[in-house]
């Protein structure tokens, strides 16, 4: 390592293994521990060829490749790169080994081609067209056109063998030498795989909107190529920051062999010097009195705390004081963080004692260090850190937990608090050691496992009394493991962290877990804040590598927030995450502009986020790259036309005639894209703006209607439309939306079909998204002010002759109704369920062949919304007597239909309710502040009932079915006044 340390600035130490270079890269690795292809001589020496190469220099090529990638990224990490050892520049190269692993084995064809299908059931109503043979048109270029009956139980080669045939009969010729491909003419969409054709995401709704359905046939050669040319960095060992076991690195040795000490023959306690802070600005409103905490933390656990004693807040405080924790600095695991916050003393006023200001303390600044950093070396020495303000709910920048969670330091040096501190110094590098070997015949550790015994959650006669583990104990323990799986998360919230024989075996049980038996929600409730511990976040990791590309878009949301628990930029969970986008466009997209976003809005996990994006574009492909920066040009242009639209009208609702033409104006001089693929959804592509159909719309942010061209199609294609928002934290519109699909999928597993219209909706930045227009639908509110005015919301009967006149004369079709029906039944239930309030006759809407759909999800978990001072609300979902008429309850009370499909859709969504409360506790990272504490997954489990059986669960919903019934007109009434008053 010393000669390693004597080259590192000039030259590059590099190896061959398995025909791929290495690079021997952390200064403090000895080279017996890498995995360099060894050879004995005559003489019995080991010897390895390692070659020394000058260090690169930085090229014009590697140059054009950083702006692109900052571009994309939204941020420049080499601003931010300090240290070729430092955590940001060592998980860069940390990440090439797993992205350049996936490309190895990336098949660019089916990469390029892969389809959208689902697993679930086909639905009932199109069950009848699938057992019979459907038409299919399809294209080739300009030279052929027809049109084949195919039985949609086929597979995608069943029509090229068609075409094939076709072709050869009429003398055409075509590329024989090139794969084909089947691709929905007018989408970014393929048909292909052995996948049966009613599994098409596509065909499926062409059956379900009565469409044609139209196929070209291409060349895979004529697709935009995936080809990735960027410049990567040589790959180094993923054990390049693991270390040897405690007996190679304990102290018993011969001195002068010692290169590092462990962690584990430190038998002193932790503890810190803190010398003071500094601040370069006192901020306008000073406290007088001011103490700094100092934490142990493990994820959002305080462990042990100390206080300083108080002193007058200044430019500068100095205290020269020792902190000492009752923690062992052998106890101490990767990922224990300390912590330092800045407090505020409230003064005391004349008629109180100091005693009673106890717990009103205000925390006013703070800042972590990761005790164990990224390549498991003990800090250690002088350390000066820049502290984070800590904003309030109020303020609206605070991300939850980031003051136990992020190791980030305030970049803006200039401005921000200084902290500075002291830890112990040794004279070697002191490491944390490898943990136990986690092979499947590795013995047991000989220690005692917890002091809450495992006995308690797992199977009876599981462990013995003493609790100590032998093989006998292993092969019981394999068997009844799926039973002990499902108790994991509570048996591992009992554990004491900070005692390593309890990690130990507790480390050796979760390496012979079998990861296919523990459920995927226990999987993702084990990646929660309440678990940084590495060895378990494995196991989930190791548990989601088994799903399908649908599941992992199913939970993409959640993965992301979950990098935030993450000690270490680089993880399992992170290695994860790009290797999956890499393996799927589908997937890679959405992680995109899932983590763009955090990029953009969220600074504590700013860096964190910024390189694991760039791991993922490096290896993503140049067409995937190309598509990126056009969609990332497209929100940027339309985020500066949205934000002088609102410089020019400011008035909350009121919009001058002239609205429109000024905002064609602007969108006229911008330089929007002449296509590009939709960020909510990559099968549609956007071409040229259509101005004269584009408007600001009439609410407080001052939305962008926005339409854009389709793709070229044979049959007559709808405008693509999207509202551009500027001003709103799309977030929260996005996990509804995420949540309506989930229920979608558990009801189509049971087959029913709710008609749900989860449109698409995405964040591209800090409080900036795009929603999806849905067409062919309008508003409540507009039904009603055609038929009556604002006094419309009281007839019962007006949206029944809006839906009859949108269908034969003088009827209105048993379809429409029974879509109605369906509809609004799933929206009451998910409506209910996820406590979504605020619903007016404005954000509920209903389509031409009746089927009714909720938007703006601005308030959910029972957080309702007032007007003067009063709850605009009072029932438990809408269920009115104008949608009751439509159903054929003339006299306001409901049939059967609507009782039994809401019922069933309760019921089976009870029985998933452990997945829908743990997608949403995940959540709790985004910070959104209608769900920024665990408190508010008290609203999920009362409303699904989680501790009544199903039939009081099934008599409980019926019971609010009825209370809509008796308290409908109080609903009329409010979306009258809703209208007469222009409330939004």
């Amino acid at each position: 390592s010393s000669t390693f340390t004597f080259f590192v600035s000039k030259y590059t130490l590099l190896y061959t293994k398995s025909e791929d270079w290495y690079e021997v890269y952390d200064d403090h690795q000895v080279i017996r521990t890498l995995d360099v292809p060894w050879t004995r001589e005559d003489t019995g020496i080991l010897s390895a060829q390692i070659v020394v190469k000058p260090a690169a220099v930085e090229s014009a090529e590697r140059k054009m490749q950083e702006q692109c990638l900052n571009y994309l990224i939204g941020y420049n990490l080499d601003n931010e790169a300090s240290d070729r050892l430092d955590e940001l520049t060592f998980t860069r190269r940390k990440l090439t080994s797993p992205r350049r692993q996936e490309l190895k084995n990336r098949n660019d064809k089916l990469y390029t081609t892969e389809p959208w299908i689902t697993s679930s059931p086909v639905p009932n109503d199109c069950q009848d067209q699938i057992k019979r043979n459907h038409p299919i048109t399809l294209h080739y270029m300009d030279k052929i056109s027809f049109s084949i009956d195919v039985n949609l139980s086929a597979c995608p080669k069943v029509l090229l063998q068609y075409f094939a045939k076709v072709m050869a009969d009429q003398g055409l010729e075509y590329d024989t030498d090139n794969d084909l491909v089947l691709k929905v003419f007018g989408r970014e969409e393929f048909i292909s795989g052995d996948y049966a054709l009613s599994s098409f995401l596509w065909l499926r709704h062409c059956l379900k909107t009565n469409q044609d359905i139209h196929l070209s046939v291409v060349s895979v050669s004529q697709l935009e190529e995936e080809t990735v040319k960027f410049v990567d960095w040589p790959l180094i060992e993923d054990s390049s920051n693991q270390f040897s076991s405690h007996h190679n690195l304990c102290l018993e040795r011969d001195h002068l062999d010692i290169v590092m000490i462990s962690l584990w023959d430190c038998h002193r306690y932790l503890r810190v010097k803190l010398l003071g802070f500094d601040i370069p600005k006192l901020p306008d409103k000073c406290p007088q009195t001011i103490y700094v905490k100092a934490s142990v933390l493990f994820g959002s656990k305080v462990l042990s705390s100390v206080c300083s004693s108080p002193k007058a807040f200044a430019e500068e405080v100095l205290w020269n004081e020792w902190l000492e924790f009752d923690v062992l600095l052998q106890d101490l695991q990767r990922g224990t963080k300390l912590g330092f916050t800045i407090n505020e003393i409230p003064p005391v006023g004349k008629d109180m004692v100091p005693e009673q200001n106890k717990g009103k303390e205000k925390l006013l600044y703070f800042v972590n260090l990761n005790i164990i950093d990224h390549r498991s070396l003990l800090t250690q020495g002088p350390n000066t850190l820049h502290m984070w303000s800590y904003l309030n709910v109020e303020e609206g920048a605070i991300t939850y937990q980031a003051d136990k969670l992020s190791t980030a330091t305030n970049p803006d040096k200039a401005e921000s608090v200084a902290i500075t501190f002291l830890l112990d110094s040794y004279s070697f590098p002191v490491v944390l050691p490898d943990s136990l070997p986690l092979s499947n015949n590795s013995e047991p550790p000989s220690s005692a496992t917890a002091q809450t015994p495992l006995r308690n959650y797992a199977p009876p006669g599981f462990l013995s009394p003493e609790l100590n583990l032998n093989r006998d104990c292993l092969k019981r323990f394999r068997e009844e493991s799926i039973l002990y799986c499902s108790v994991l998360p509570h048996y591992l919230s009992t554990l004491d962290w900070m005692n390593r024989k309890i990690v130990q075996d507790v480390h050796w049980l979760l390496g012979n877990c079998n990861p296919e038996e523990l459920d995927v929600i226990v999987a993702l409730e084990l990646l929660g804040i309440d678990f940084p511990d590495m060895m378990v976040r494995r196991l989930a990791v190791q548990r989601l590598e088994s799903l399908s590309n649908d599941d992992v878009l199913k939970y993409l949301l959640q993965l992301v927030q979950t990098l935030k628990v993450e000690p270490y930029h680089d993880s399992f969970l992170a290695r994860y995450l790009v290797r999956r986008a890499l393996r799927s466009k589908r997937v890679g997209h959405f992680f995109f502009w899932y983590t763009r976003s955090e990029v953009t809005g969220c600074p504590y996990f700013r860096q964190r986020m910024a390189v694991i994006l760039e791991a993922y574009l490096l290896g993503c492909g140049q067409a995937m790259l190309d598509s990126f920066i056009q969609q990332v040009k497209a929100v940027e242009v339309l985020h500066k036309v949205a934000k002088t639209t609102k410089s020019l009208f400011p008035d909350k609702t009121d919009l001058p005639i002239s609205a429109p033409l000024r905002l064609q104006e602007l969108l006229r001089n911008s330089q929007l894209p002449h296509e590009f693929l939709l960020p909510f959804d990559p099968r549609v592509k956007a071409g040229r703006i259509l101005l004269d159909k584009c408007k600001v719309m009439a609410s407080k942010k001052k939305p962008l209607w926005l339409e854009f061209c389709p793709m070229p199609s044979p049959i007559t294609a709808a405008p693509v439309g999207i509202i551009f928002k500027e001003g709103d934290d799309l977030r929260q519109d996005m996990l509804v939306i995420q949540t309506l699909m989930v229920m979608d999928s558990i009801w189509q597993e049971r087959s029913l079909d709710l008609n749900l219209v989860p449109y698409g909706c995405i964040s591209t930045g800090h409080n900036i998204g795009m929603i999806e227009i849905v067409r062919n639908a309008v508003t409540i509110a507009a039904i009603q002010r055609s038929v009556g005015g604002t006094t419309g919301a009281f007839r019962n009967d007006a949206l029944y002759e809006w839906l009859r006149s949108k269908g034969p004369p003088e009827e209105i079709h048993h379809t429409t109704v029974e879509r109605f029906v369906k509809s609004c039944a799933g929206y009451c239930v998910a409506t209910y369920v996820l406590g979504i309030g605020d619903r007016h006759n404005d954000n509920i809407m209903v389509t031409n062949d009746g089927n009714l759909f909720h938007i703006d999800f601005g308030h959910i978990l029972g957080n309702t919304k007032h007007f003067l001072g009063m709850n605009r609300e009072h029932v438990p979902f809408v269920l009115t007597p104008d949608f009751l008429y439509v159903m054929g309850g003339a006299k306001g009370r409901s049939s059967l239909w609507i009782q039994d499909t809401c019922t069933r859709a309760y019921l089976s969504l009870r029985s998933h309710s452990q997945l829908l409360i743990t997608l949403f506790s995940l959540m709790l990272l985004t910070g959104i502040p209608e769900l920024s504490t665990s408190e508010d997954m008290r609203y999920l489990r009362k409303a699904l009932q989680e501790e009544q059986s199903e039939t009081e669960a099934k008599e409980h919903f019926l019971q609010q079915i009825a209370e809509c019934e008796k308290m409908g007109w109080t609903v009329q009434a409010n979306w009258w006044i809703h209208m007469l008053a222009g409330i939004k």
